[in-house]
């Protein structure tokens, strides 16, 4: 306990920091929920573990010096911004068409092939083209690293998130495909297409438009 006890203070905060962020819409969030409503538990899970790896990714990033590499590159957060809301308004168009189309099928279980590893990689791009998740992460290990903290706190801080992030993801994917939600999702999939088309047209814009 002795080893812990001077960095337990900046290790809760930056746990502080990150665990709202399970909770408040996103379009990780949306689109893990969307796929579990419409393409099932197994594309909703695969995808929501691709969510994960990439919090991770950033995770590690921030902790090798994301920050110190975005302060001497600033075109690398512009460059991840314009990916990122150019990515979203192709998620936001396909629902529209999806939207649109008759019959059942969903724009979620399109054109990313039947593999749980295409939607693994799926949610893998969606979380690596979202700088939000590189901010926040910058802010969490700048909160919760004290100066000269050995590497083991950084660890504790990426794999503690990393791991909620991963039970929240997948909390969301077993939750909206069980059948009463499946169900709800067949009657209302051109209202859901349609809402999920817009939400992510405007973070996508949203994105593009916003001050570096």
């Amino acid at each position: 306990m002795s080893a812990i006890e001077p960095y337990l203070a900046g290790i809760l905060l930056a746990y502080a920091v990150a665990l709202p962020g399970f909770f408040s819409p996103g379009p990780n969030m949306m689109a893990v929920i969307g796929t579990a409503m419409g393409a099932g538990r197994p594309a909703g899970s695969a995808l929501a573990l691709g969510v994960a790896a990439g919090s991770l990714c950033w995770g590690l990033l921030g902790l090798i010096g994301l920050t110190a590499l975005i302060a001497a590159y600033a075109w690398l957060l512009t460059a991840v911004k314009i990916a990122g809301g150019l990515y979203l308004l192709w998620l936001g168009l396909k629902a529209f068409r999806s939207a649109a189309r008759p019959g059942e099928l969903s724009a979620v279980a399109q054109g990313a092939g039947a593999g749980r590893l295409a939607w693994f990689r799926r949610g893998l791009t969606i979380q690596m083209t979202n700088p939000k998740a590189a901010l926040t992460w910058i802010a969490i290990i700048s909160l919760g690293l004290e100066v000269d903290a050995p590497t083991w706190v950084g660890l504790t801080i990426v794999l503690g998130i990393t791991l909620v992030s991963v039970c929240a993801h997948l909390a969301y994917a077993i939750a909206f495909s069980t059948p009463p939600m499946v169900a709800f999702y067949r009657k209302a999939r051109r209202w859901i297409e349609t809402a999920l088309g817009a939400f992510f047209c405007f973070a996508g814009i949203k994105l593009l438009t916003s001050r570096p």
